[in-house]
């Protein structure tokens, strides 16, 4: 049964939306009760999926709570090619293996957000792989070297003498391709993939298929104000636990809060609007830490977070879940940094002192070559480890 309800279909059409293509098409097709193929693609470039990449999930469920069929798109092909949609340089091609292993959880991660029984699951190996030269060479004739050029990234490239690699040509006509196979109705996607999403309406179309309406989100930005992205660990994951997704959107500038409860949440817009008016971003920004940790652990966990955070970083006490490491001091700060597991890398741990995110004993580190003699807790943002000597 398809909800026809008005309201609901415009909050869908408005909410967190930077365009849609064909609007009025799409409302008329809502609206009569019509059965809709929903898209979504997304490769596996990284392991984990972000609540940037939340948005159009969210916006996926919306329309599976309405009763329409979603269909996610898993690109094992398309991820191994890779997007340049939001590069400023060449996106390497990534190892088929390395594909594989990122998207081992990525059913699970989805179906944190989505009713993955209700879910039409595809991986677009399966027919991509399956195209020659002469498919191709057909779907290209639909589109012109110029209009390629003229996407804002490639063409600055190209103003910079940057590489651009034939390759990255194809990607548009692969993520099309995607929408003939399955049919779509509608393509979701960030402001990013305009032309691709674009692209899909012209394959469509070569195919005798009606072409797909689009709808865009807005990119978020991550825990530095930059653009959220894995590479840039500047993310809120979905498979973070309660307590990191609690202190780290509590690390988020203020002025993030209410597009993050608009974009990444389902916060009723009225409770929003109530929201704004309150005095304190502090408060605000609580407001939507909970929500956020509610959203994929649970109202008890979230309360347990919450509580957790006040007492680290309100109280100034200490998590209740810190872990104790033994060893054999003096040990440099970067050795420890990273035997505890705060740091993936030497690299990462030497960015991190430099940039003073590194306090020992609530002493602000400065130096990465300086020894630890003596027991304590190192810090790193909401990370804690408790360092004892070896006897």
């Amino acid at each position: 049964m398809i909800n026809t309800d008005p309201k609901k279909i415009e909050e869908i059409l408005e909410r967190g939306v930077s365009e849609v293509i064909d609007k009025e098409n799409l409302k008329k097709k809502l609206l009569s009760g019509k059965s809709l193929r929903i898209k979504l693609g997304i490769d596996p470039t990284s392991p984990n999926l972000h609540i940037g990449r939340a948005i159009p999930l969210l916006k996926l469920r919306d329309f599976q709570n309405l009763g329409h069929k979603v269909v996610l798109i898993i690109g094992d092909f398309t991820g191994i090619i890779g997007d340049t949609s939001d590069k400023d340089s060449e996106r390497p091609m990534l190892d088929a293996r390395l594909i594989k292993e990122n998207m081992k959880t990525y059913v699970k991660q989805a179906g944190k957000i989505l009713d993955m029984r209700k879910c039409e699951l595809k991986y677009n190996s399966v027919w991509l792989k399956k195209l020659g030269f002469v498919e191709i060479g057909k779907m290209a004739n639909l589109f012109g070297l110029h209009e390629f050029e003229s996407r804002e990234n490639i063409s600055t490239r190209l103003k910079a003498g940057k590489r651009v690699s034939l390759r990255e040509l194809l990607y548009p006509l692969m993520q099309g391709y995607d929408s003939v196979a399955v049919r779509a109705d509608v393509e979701l996607g960030g402001t990013d993939q305009r032309f691709n999403l674009l692209a899909g309406r012209d394959v469509q179309k070569y195919y005798d298929q009606e072409p797909q309406d689009i709808m865009t989100n807005p990119l978020i930005e991550g825990l530095d104000g930059r653009k959220m992205s894995s590479s840039w660990g500047n993310t809120i994951n979905l498979f973070d636990s309660a307590d990191e997704m609690f202190g780290k959107t509590m690390s988020l500038p203020d002025e993030l809060i209410i597009k993050y409860l608009i974009l990444v949440t389902r916060t009723p817009l009225e409770k929003i609007e109530e929201i704004k008016n309150m005095v304190n971003p502090r408060d605000q920004k609580a407001m939507l830490a909970r929500e956020i940790v509610k959203m994929y652990h649970g109202e008890k966990e979230a309360k347990k977070s919450e509580e957790e955070f006040n007492n680290v970083f309100v109280k100034k006490g200490l998590p209740s879940d810190i872990k104790t490491f033994e060893f054999q001091l003096p040990k440099d700060i970067v050795y420890i940094l990273v035997n505890t597991g705060i740091a993936s890398s030497k690299k990462q741990a030497w960015r991190l002192v430099n940039q003073g995110g590194v306090n020992f004993n609530n002493r602000v580190i400065k130096n990465p070559r300086e020894e630890i003699i003596e027991d304590g807790v190192v810090r790193v943002g909401i990370r804690f480890a408790k360092i004892i000597s070896k006897k």
